[in-house]
């Protein structure tokens, strides 16, 4: 990227944090192709146990998201990042070990993606408060688009490099790689300078649950912050559906090999790579919030096209409504996530995070249970459906709310 007197670039720690993220990202990513090609391929998992494991990856959002946002508000956040990573690590590691002896089970499976999607409550919740501070407000949108670049680079190098080394050396190596990946990561997190500080003082803490309220409160109470929570969580929830279910249709019904599957995978993260790229232009162009709820109209009807997947042209075909599904993901990721920390305070930024992580985590886990559910009930055809629709649709709340007006970011909120 050119460098410029805003750009986040001339920061030291954002550089190291663009780093360490990178190497949490590509673990993540390929362990989200190896572990349920592991269960399915290798201990016989259908879909139904598919669908629970991918809902527990997520589960964990459920559990803890809310509270995790007041303790992210409390605590040094790099601190809480370094911590995440490294717990991340060890239950990677735990996976192939097993296996080497035989012990590996699905209950294990169910075990390591429950706590590794705790700390990853953590590590997601930490890294976007620490941003506004690590950088400035002034540059939250060029470092939100290099970030979700990371993202997206991440998808495709990490699902398209999962599904080639479980096809070519089986799933636990490729897991052992992901936990150093992690533990990479914790150890390059460590050089951030800036030992952030807890954004909530001392003085001013409440109880647990009245500090979890004022981040529900902020968010729902906000007819723009609503809109886009809605938009991302129903966007997410078809998602999911779609891609609980895909190992099963791969591999089972379309005699797909894991490396069709990466690659699918990975047109998703080409998508957000693009709609990362365009997303400033498209600001600059039409309006911050206008560039939102066109490029929902534009992109998000695509999705219909992942229901035709098959073979031959049809998985093209798929694959580029995919593609372009997530263009629109990329642009929501950029200009809807700068948009939220701007209508945000410092000592809010926590919980705000921690309240969208909730309900857009919580979709997945919802999805991958509709998914399994549907999928089980009614064929893997009628859940790739489903989550089609509920993706294609997805863009209406922010289109129809004052989103839509908002030709530029608003101020920077003022403390709570």
């Amino acid at each position: 990227m050119t460098d410029t007197p805003r750009s986040p670039w001339r920061l030291r720690d954002f550089r190291v944090l663009f780093a360490a993220g990178s190497l949490s990202h590509l673990a993540s990513n390929v362990g989200y192709v190896a572990i349920p090609l592991l269960a399915v391929t290798a201990l016989g998992a259908g879909p139904g146990q598919a669908g629970a494991l991918a809902a527990l990856s997520t589960a964990a959002f459920l559990l803890v998201g809310l509270p995790a946002g007041v303790w992210v508000d409390r605590l040094p956040t790099r601190r809480v990042l370094v911590a995440a990573d490294a717990a991340r690590a060890a239950l990677f590691f735990s996976v192939p070990v097993a296996w080497w002896l035989d012990v590996l089970s699905l209950p294990q499976l169910y075990a390591v993606v429950l706590l590794n999607g705790c700390a990853t409550v953590f590590f997601d919740i930490g890294s976007q408060s620490a941003l506004p501070d690590l950088v400035g407000r002034d540059r939250l949108v060029p470092a939100n688009a290099a970030l979700v670049s990371l993202m997206a680079g991440a998808n495709i190098a990490g699902r398209g490099a999962g599904g080639l080394l479980v096809q070519l050396c089986t799933a636990p190596p490729a897991i052992l790689l992901g936990g150093a990946a992690y533990l990479a990561s914790a150890l390059g997190l460590t050089r951030i300078g800036r030992r952030t500080a807890p954004a909530t003082a001392p003085a001013r803490r409440q109880g647990l649950r009245a500090e979890t309220a004022a981040g529900l409160r902020h968010v729902l109470g906000s007819r723009e912050l609503r809109a886009l929570a809605l938009t991302a969580t129903l966007g997410n929830l078809g998602a999911q559906m779609i891609n609980a279910i895909l190992p099963v249709l791969f591999t089972r019904e379309l005699g797909l090999s894991a490396g069709a599957l990466g690659a699918y995978w990975a047109a998703g993260g080409v998508g957000i790579l693009l709609g990362a790229a365009v997303a400033r232009r498209l600001a600059a162009r039409l309006g911050h919030g206008r560039a939102l709820g066109l490029a929902g109209l534009w992109f998000a009807p695509a999705a219909l096209a992942v229901a035709l997947v098959g073979d031959g042209p049809w998985l093209w075909v798929a694959g580029a409504g995919w593609l372009a599904a997530m263009t629109k993901t990329g642009i929501d990721n950029v200009l809807g996530v700068t948009l939220r920390q701007h209508m945000t305070p410092d000592d809010l930024l926590g919980r705000m995070n921690a309240t969208f992580r909730f309900l857009l985590t919580g979709a997945l886990a919802v999805g991958s249970v509709l998914g399994g559910l549907v999928g089980e009930v009614a064929g893997v055809r009628a859940a790739v459906w489903a989550g089609a629709v509920c993706m294609a649709g997805a863009f209406l709340p922010v289109f129809c709310s004052p989103v839509r007006g908002l030709r530029k970011l608003p101020p920077a909120a003022l403390p709570a």
